[in-house]
């Protein structure tokens, strides 16, 4: 995949990778050329899911959709939560439907008529979403596991510290900690709420003593196995250092269940992503604060990140989840 993820613009004010809209897929021409002249040339074609994968639209209290994979169910079920960016971590969801799970990604913020900052978030939302998962008939009920990314790994882990049919949590870049609202002006300095209280959240980005022990997240009331996947130049956040308490912290509490911690020494934030995409990018800024954010790694580190630990993923969930 050398030839993808180090690609470069050639055009000017590009700054970073878009792939094409909705969920067509990815084309690539290839030429080979010699002595300036083209010789012979190939196209690749990137499928953003597999073929008969469906989606199916939620309405009502639940706000996102159900990726399904073309044969008949039941499967095994991940809820998929993105990160700060907001909106519906659709893409992800696609990839697990493509390898036999039922994946329903779900929108928190910043998606249609939901709060448009991650702030006051109630986890009685996602709880409803776990128990309307254990109750559709394309889902096997009692094999449901939690996915997150970022801000979506700190919830995911916390989701299934709190909900004891969790079989398995993934979480990308995750957070030993709680933290506080985000990212822009924020009426409310907390981001979640249980009960109608706000949850106790770290002070800063990367805390320490008893601002962590404090907002530390309960990880050994987890019932099912822990994958935490981390790369060691994320500059959003010390992941790594946060995935090493974790890991920590449950062999302290003698967890039962699996827990696998793969990390990356050159990725940055984004390690692991299962895609692989042109990696160059130029300045960017967060979605939502618009400010400018530093993901960390490098094009390579960030790549074979995602190409080493897409598989190991897969045969996690399928060692949790009985998956076909």
């Amino acid at each position: 995949m050398g030839p993808i993820w180090s690609m470069t613009p050639v055009a000017k004010g590009v700054t970073v990778y878009r792939p094409p809209q909705g969920f067509a897929p990815q084309r690539i021409d290839f030429q080979l050329m010699r002595d300036g002249k083209p010789i012979a040339a190939a196209q690749l074609e990137q499928e953003t899911f597999a073929a008969g994968v469906h989606e199916v639209k939620l309405t009502g209290q639940l706000h996102g959709a159900l990726f399904l994979p073309a044969d008949s169910g039941p499967h095994p079920g991940l809820l998929v939560l993105g990160g700060s960016e907001g909106g519906l971590p659709a893409r992800r969801a696609a990839w697990l439907a493509s390898h036999g799970y039922a994946a329903l990604a779900l929108a928190y913020f910043r998606y249609e008529n939901l709060p448009p900052q991650l702030e006051a978030i109630p986890l009685e939302y996602f709880l409803q979403a776990l128990e309307w998962m254990q109750g559709r008939p394309e889902i096997s009920s009692g094999q449901i596991a939690i996915m997150g990314v970022s801000r979506g790994a700190e919830l995911a882990l916390q989701l299934g510290s709190m909900y004891p049919k969790t079989k398995a949590v993934v979480a990308y870049a995750p957070a030993s900690v709680l933290h506080r609202a985000c990212c822009g002006q924020n009426r409310v300095p907390f981001a979640w709420t249980w009960n109608g209280a706000p949850l106790v959240f770290a002070s800063g980005l990367n805390p320490s003593g008893s601002d962590a022990l404090a907002a530390a997240i309960r990880v050994e009331n987890t019932r099912g196995s822990i994958l935490l996947v981390d790369g060691g130049q994320d500059h959003i956040w010390d992941s790594s250092g946060m995935a090493k308490a974790i890991v920590d912290r449950l062999k302290h509490a003698h967890f039962g269940p699996e827990v696998e911690n793969f990390t990356y020494p050159h990725a940055g934030h984004i390690a692991g992503r299962p895609e692989i995409i042109p990696e160059w990018h130029g300045a960017l800024r967060h979605p939502v604060s618009g400010r400018p954010t530093d993901y960390g790694g490098t094009p390579e580190g960030n790549a074979l990140s995602s190409i080493d630990a897409s598989p190991k993923v897969l045969d996690f969930l399928r060692r949790n989840l009985a998956s076909r």
